[in-house]
């Protein structure tokens, strides 16, 4: 039994979340090959080939898989998963645009954003906002699964050495072309890769409060995020949104400074090691999944925080 994983990256580096989904891979058992399709890629492929675990990486260079285009690539690891027990992709934006596609060319079915692996066809996985835990077995003869990378350690990116081995690219669908991207760029971690989250809410009152969150944040090294309400409101941009439509994180700290705790958002963020909590409404629904809970005035408590640290 062979698995593939689909790496997500950058061309010149892989993305944090690939190596979440080693980890999720190694758990089903059987050797662990990575799928690199890029254009000038070949950084990305040799730091595949040092995660620990990994027996093989397949890299498709060309210029078709540039940026990674959904309508190019999902052929190219249709075709690939064809000898393969399993194909893992992060569930990111990228693995969510992937795989359905993949899943279609297969004529097989999809699991999405497994969290846990019971065995080789049983996995774990969050439904109804993360209000109940499914298992799902399948029976497919190829398995195609989408993995929520907080729910597994990332594996060690250094300690392999696996072999690399080109494979032909496919034709440029023709149905697809890249136009541009803006991206937001920060100082500060990464919003799903942080140790550290401090999210604001609705309380903050407006976007300038947010400051003060920004200042917290970079004392302590952390990342910032917000609730919908927060982003719905104008208050920050929607990359920082945390929840169900927004960003998962399971950070070993989340500071949730004036949000009220919707399940919406409570299914983005009740997977941190330590969750405190900082609202004036002591009857607020995150109090009811933090380990640390502070009722007062959060324009009071958080400057005082500030001061302290």
């Amino acid at each position: 039994m062979a698995i593939l994983v689909i790496a997500e990256h950058s061309n010149a580096a892989l993305g944090a979340a690939t190596l979440n989904t080693v980890t999720a891979a190694k758990a089903i058992g059987g050797d662990v090959h990575v799928l690199v399709a890029g254009a000038g890629c070949a950084a990305a492929a040799e730091a595949a080939a040092k995660i620990d675990g990994v027996a093989k990486v397949l890299v498709a260079d060309d210029a078709a898989y540039a940026h990674q285009l959904p309508e190019n690539v999902a052929p190219l690891v249709a075709e690939q998963g064809k000898s393969y027990s399993h194909v893992l992709a992060p569930a990111t934006t990228t693995g969510k645009n992937l795989l359905p596609r993949v899943a279609a060319l297969l004529d097989t079915d999809q699991i999405s954003e497994i969290i846990a692996v019971e065995s080789a066809d049983t996995f774990k996985r969050p439904i109804y906002a993360g209000n109940a835990i499914a298992t799902v077995q399948s029976s497919a003869a190829i398995k195609v699964i989408t993995v929520r990378g907080t729910g597994f350690d990332a594996a060690a990116a250094e300690g392999g050495s696996a072999a690399i081995e080109n494979i032909a690219a496919g034709a440029d669908a023709g149905i697809s072309s890249f136009v541009g991207e803006e991206l937001a760029k920060s100082d500060r971690p990464d919003l799903t890769s942080a140790r550290v989250v401090v999210s604001g809410g609705r309380g903050m009152g407006n976007g300038d409060n947010f400051e003060m969150l920004y200042k917290l944040a970079d004392k302590l090294g952390a990342a910032v995020g917000a609730s919908r309400a927060a982003v719905d409101a104008g208050f920050v941009p929607n990359d920082l949104q945390v929840g169900q439509t927004g960003k998962i994180v399971a950070p070993d700290l989340y500071i949730a400074v004036g949000i009220s705790g919707a399940i919406q958002h409570l299914a983005g963020m009740s997977g941190s090691k330590v969750i405190v909590a900082i609202n004036k409404d002591e009857d607020a629904p995150i109090f009811q999944v933090a380990d640390y809970g502070l009722v007062a005035d959060l324009f009071e408590v958080v400057p005082q925080l500030d001061a302290a640290l």
